[in-house]
């Protein structure tokens, strides 16, 4: 059980969104020793391509390479995440549980219905956890209020203006590594599955494409960016990029 809090939680609709999305984001914690969670919310189970058996092994293996201190999924149905209390209650009892720091979420505004849909669930359960008149238990025990610092939104298929972006240069290998950890979703020339939008070699070519243009905005090699409904602050101009 988590006591002290974690640095960073993620949220993703589905296995491999926040690897594909924010990855960088994740390593830039890790490799400092930092404590890293993700909560995919549904277990991709309406993918063209694998099964539900080999998308849990393959987040597990993606999960080893980014230093996850903990990766949960909430089980909830993929292709119908509705905006309702029961969707947001099991979130807002692992925003409680692991009390990061700052939460990232899916885009706001994206290719698949599920990315918006989930973006808004994780919106509303990131201020409701904060709310000490709902009432969530975790393995039978009450839980206190919390609300974290900040919540951040990644930026996945369609192009949205980023907020801020952070430099992931350091870490642009393990990224695409934790990518590939999901053999059976991307590019793979012997695989036997259907061809997918995201399966084709193309489709990493564009990943890495849109880390560079990222990267770009602020003057380094690779970039993820984010974006916020509130103004984002530095403590430090010697913080700036």
């Amino acid at each position: 059980m988590v006591l002290d809090g974690v640095d960073l939680l993620v949220f993703a609709a589905h296995p491999d969104d926040a690897e594909l999305s924010c990855a960088g984001a994740i390593l830039s914690i890790t490799k400092e020793g930092g404590k890293a969670v993700i909560i995919d919310l549904t277990k991709g189970e309406m993918g063209t391509r694998g099964t539900i058996v080999t998308r849990k092994a393959e987040a597990n293996a993606a999960g080893k390479i980014l230093g996850l201190t903990d990766r949960w999924n909430l089980g909830l149905e993929d292709g119908w995440l509705a905006n309702t209390k029961e969707n947001k209650l099991p979130m807002i009892a692992a925003i409680r549980h692991f009390r990061p720091k700052v939460v990232m979420a899916n885009a706001k505004e994206d290719r698949h219905p599920d990315h918006g849909n989930a973006a808004k669930l994780a919106e509303e359960a990131w201020f409701l956890a904060g709310l000490a008149k709902i009432e969530t238990t975790h393995n039978g025990i009450a839980q206190k209020a919390y609300r974290p610092e900040r919540i951040l939104h990644y930026i996945q298929d369609r192009y949205l203006e980023p907020d801020t972006v952070l430099d992931i240069s350091p870490f642009i290998d393990e990224k695409i590594e934790s990518i590939l950890a999901y053999k059976s979703q991307f590019y793979d020339p012997n695989s036997k599955e259907p061809e997918t939008y995201i399966s084709g070699k193309g489709f990493l070519d564009f990943v890495l494409a849109r880390a560079r243009s990222m990267g770009q905005l602020i003057g380094v090699e690779y970039g993820e960016g984010f974006t916020s409904t509130k103004k984002l602050g530095v403590r430090s101009i010697s913080h700036l990029v």
